[in-house]
């Protein structure tokens, strides 16, 4: 495998900014590697994954490329009062990633997962944008974004939330997960698959069992999975092999 640390200036953001990525040596068959974009949570950066997991072994044995961008502190969305850090996500980094190296952009090699923010992240671009992944996987997800006064949050990110979803500091429709959960079974689009984990003594998990109920009541496929655990690397860093092992890819 190869690792690159890449710098690059965004458009979108107006600005310099980073992403790690990982990537087999191998000549790719077909249009390109498989590829993982791999999302980090609210506190940690682009090197997160590679720092406190064996996700390059990991990756490595699966032939799969991984994509892990730097997002800061922002949700993955356009921020109310900040920088648009969904259209950078959903729209420039994978051109940017797929001009600089040997990525697959058919829909059957690509894939998006992510851990706590970066759950949310995973899975508000697979229901957004779902004619772009295979599957989709959240560890640990902030997945219930519209409900913010009842969830257990410090007040600086509560002050963060203000600036990313408007004074309200609580997502409304498409960057709420269970309003396009819901809109996704009304319309009846073709979902990528979906995986959820939440270690049951998690901060977390009391949002994580409301998305997986509103996607039961709306008829929407998910493999959900829950164990003793609470918001720690010792638990992700075991799961995201559990989340390779799951993702649909060719030589399975």
């Amino acid at each position: 495998m190869a690792l690159i640390q890449c710098r690059f200036f965004s458009d979108t953001l107006g600005l310099s900014t980073s992403m790690t990525v990982i990537v087999p040596q191998n000549r790719p068959d077909g249009d390109g590697h498989p590829t993982l974009y791999l999302l980090h949570g609210n506190s940690d950066d682009d090197t997160i994954w590679l720092r406190r997991t064996s996700i390059e072994r990991y990756a490595d044995a699966k032939g799969l490329a991984v994509v892990m961008p730097q997002a800061h502190r922002s949700f993955y969305t356009d921020m109310a009062s900040g920088y648009r850090y969904w259209t950078f996500l959903s729209e420039e980094l994978p051109k940017i990633a797929c001009s600089m190296f040997r990525l697959s952009e058919a829909r059957e090699r690509n894939f998006v997962a992510g851990l706590s923010m970066g759950g949310y992240g995973a899975f508000k671009w697979a229901l957004r944008r779902p004619e772009r992944f295979a599957a989709a996987a959240s560890l640990s997800g902030a997945l219930n974004m519209s409900a913010s006064s009842s969830r257990n949050i410090t007040e600086g990110l509560r002050a963060d939330l203000k600036l990313i979803f408007g004074e309200s500091g609580a997502a409304e429709r498409e960057d709420d997960l269970l309003w396009l959960v819901r809109r996704a079974a009304d319309t009846r689009a073709d979902l990528p698959k979906l995986y959820q984990w939440c270690g049951t003594e998690d901060f977390l998990y009391q949002d994580n069992l409301t998305f997986r109920d509103t996607c039961r009541a709306a008829g929407i496929e998910l493999t959900y999975e829950e164990g003793p655990g609470d918001h720690t690397w010792e638990h992700w860093d075991r799961k995201i092999r559990d989340v390779l092992d799951w993702l649909p890819l060719a030589s399975d």
